[in-house]
């Protein structure tokens, strides 16, 4: 089996689309089309389907996913085996839309050199994180134990930034023409939150900051998408929903959405880092400073309860 086939295969499946995976797999679409089409024909299922938006794995697709990563990883892990620190730092985040993978980019822009790799593994327990960490799937995760003291003794997790919130509304929404929010005017105001996992950390997230402040988060109903939510955020008066400050979102010029900075306390969630502490790709450690290196919040910060230790470096990777 054509390993590089597997690979366009998996990071098709992660991107969703073909034209994403050829650029980041340096090769024309062309390339990961046939490529694609020749695994199919060796394994004589059909992996994905094609959609307006790109493409989607069929049942035996997500059957093969699992096992077609860890074809790649031991790929990747007899390389390094020969050549350490030869392959691309992977480094997983929540969705390349988010505040982590922005930290990421500006990273990289400004360390162009850098071999990365940003996944979104697609799990919602981040014990399935922690177990992709340990197998060597990846080298990090953007993501959050909870409770420090669940964590395998080789796994360490650290402060990585705080990522402020917005309040997203559309023209229509009675609190559209303010320039910034406190906590007590949402108080009245429904947040919708759709498809908020249980056991997940935004999940404890969204039940502390509704405790502490008596917001009204309804996470209702399934998530289809950032485009069905904004385009229900344009048309409504009632609905509204909390973004990252730095987080990613594209609209059409006639929505009129507005981001609206909550302050006096600033919203923040928190954001770590995760990674064995035995990890030897050289390229880590240069990511973990740059996220110490990121400008504090000013002012007043509300946080959830789990952050109670300071940064720590790469010289001093302590859990938190």
């Amino acid at each position: 089996m054509d390993s590089e086939a597997v690979r366009s295969f998996v990071r098709a499946a992660e991107l969703g689309q073909l034209r994403h995976a050829a650029d980041e797999l340096g090769v024309t679409q062309q390339a990961v089309s046939k490529r694609i089409a020749t695994l199919e024909r060796e394994l004589e299922v059909r992996l994905f389907t094609r959609t307006a938006r790109g493409v989607e794995l069929t049942l035996d697709g997500q059957a093969f996913l699992p096992h077609a990563r860890s074809i790649v990883t031991g790929v990747d892990r007899a390389v390094a085996a020969i050549k350490p620190g030869s392959r691309a730092l992977r480094i997983d985040v929540l969705g390349l839309r988010s505040a982590q993978a922005v930290v990421l980019h500006d990273y990289w822009r400004s360390h162009p050199d850098t071999d990365l790799d940003v996944v979104t593994l697609r799990v919602n327990d981040p014990r399935a994180v922690v177990a992709a960490i340990q197998a060597g799937d990846i080298d990090a995760s953007f993501r959050t134990i909870t409770d420090p003291a669940a964590l395998p003794r080789e796994v360490r997790m650290i402060h990585a930034f705080d990522s402020p919130l917005e309040l997203l509304v559309g023209p229509r929404h009675p609190l559209a023409a303010a320039r910034t929010l406190t906590p007590s005017q949402l108080r009245k105001h429904r947040i919708w939150v759709p498809g908020i996992a249980p056991r997940s950390e935004w999940a404890e997230f969204y039940d502390q900051l509704t405790t502490d402040f008596g917001l009204r988060v309804d996470a209702a109903g399934p998530h289809f998408g950032n485009e069905v939510l904004l385009d229900i955020l344009a048309e409504s008066d009632d609905v509204a929903t909390l973004v990252g400050a730095r987080d990613r979102y594209i609209w059409p010029t006639n929505h009129d959405l507005r981001r609206i900075p909550i302050v006096n306390p600033t919203l923040a969630y928190p954001l770590s880092l995760i990674f064995l502490s035995t990890n030897p790709h050289p390229g880590l450690r240069a990511v973990i400073n740059h996220c110490a290196s990121l400008t504090p919040l000013p002012g007043t910060v509300w946080l959830p309860s789990w952050p109670r230790t300071p940064h720590h470096t790469a010289d001093d990777p302590e859990p938190r």
